[in-house]
């Protein structure tokens, strides 16, 4: 047997054992839609196991990966939980993200030849197992262009942006010409475009990481403004009033209340704020970089035609932003454990 073929085995094994196993609060077995599809599914990677067809391959493939995923979207449709409870909801998207795979590279192995060749040029669609070698072969220039976009540019950025957003909240809330002043004056400065900020902070603060944590930073700073004056507002006339009758001075209503009761809209924000980085930060440096960085990495490879370089950049940036979004949730399911949206 091939790699290709034991690549589809696992993935029915995968889906078979994530069928069999619970799934949270609704089983697939209860969800007789969710579990039809994912039958489907199943049948579907075997067909493209066991067929000689080059026809019945596209058809099963195609058949099986949608009636996957309307299945896996019926099953998320019903009660929780979808955590470390469900186990068998991610078995089973774990195989069909390996079927997903197999299913990309049997189409780019096969671009040039009649349909495929329109719907996914080799030039445009390397296959999954290139872009894991470029990673692999590649690592000793990734690493660097990552710690120069993302650990530097992003997160110094980030801190920045976000910190300035928060005590600026802070103060217009106290003072009320400033919030009423101050919003304008920042609503259009977030209205600027990041091609027209760019070329500018690299003028200002040159072409290494600095002037990309500039953008970041003038990127992130209203959306954390925004969300924390919001947060701020958000604070119950009863619970202040129940405050202030028990004699509650205006730093313990502050730390007790309005904080506690802010966190929410400012965590809300620092996700937002995760993403927005990382793109200010990749799109800054088409502005003006040294010889390093995710962005420069993009520019440069797509002028040479190396595509599966290309995308594996633009998988390490994915990746990089998917974890700094999950630990940022992780840190705000800690911080406000008590908040209504995780009560069961």
């Amino acid at each position: 047997m091939n790699a290709s073929r034991r690549l589809y085995l696992i993935a029915i094994i995968l889906m078979a054992a994530g069928l069999m196993t619970p799934a949270g609060g609704a089983s697939w077995l209860a969800n007789g839609g969710a579990f039809a599809f994912a039958l489907m599914a199943c049948a579907g990677a075997a067909l493209c196991l066991w067929s000689r067809s080059s026809a019945v391959d596209h058809v099963a493939g195609a058949v099986g990966l949608v009636a996957g995923a309307a299945g896996t979207l019926i099953l998320l449709g019903g009660p929780g939980p979808f955590g470390t409870q469900a186990p068998g909801l991610w078995l089973f998207v774990a195989g069909w993200t390996l079927f997903l795979w197999q299913r990309l590279d049997v189409l780019a192995r096969s671009a040039g030849h009649g349909v495929a060749a329109l719907l996914a040029p080799q030039v445009l669609l390397p296959s999954p197992s290139q872009v894991a070698t470029v990673l692999g072969n590649r690592a000793d220039i990734l690493w660097p262009d990552f710690r120069q976009t993302f650990l530097k540019a992003v997160l110094a950025g980030f801190v920045i942006g976000n910190a300035a957003g928060f005590v600026t909240a802070m103060v217009a809330d106290r003072i009320g010409f400033l919030k009423r002043g101050v919003l304008p004056l920042c609503n259009l400065a977030s209205a600027m475009p990041i091609v027209g900020i760019a070329p500018i902070m690299v003028m200002w603060f040159g072409f290494d990481w600095q002037s990309k944590a500039a953008v970041v930073a003038v990127v992130t700073f209203f959306p954390m403004l925004v969300n924390t004056l919001a947060g701020l507002a958000s604070v119950d006339a009863m619970h202040g009033d129940l405050m202030h009758s028990y004699g509650a001075s205006t730093g313990q209503t502050f730390a007790k209340l309005r904080l506690p009761s802010a966190l929410p809209f400012v965590f809300n924000a620092l996700k937002v704020n995760s993403t927005l980085a990382l793109i200010a930060a990749i799109v800054a440096e088409f502005f003006g970089s040294p010889i390093l960085g995710l962005g420069f990495r993009i520019g440069t490879e797509v002028a040479r035609l190396n595509v599966d370089v290309v995308w594996a950049v633009i998988a390490v940036a994915a990746l990089a932003g998917s974890v700094f979004y999950g630990a940022i949730a992780a840190i705000e399911r800690v911080c406000t454990f008590w908040h209504p949206s995780y009560r069961r």
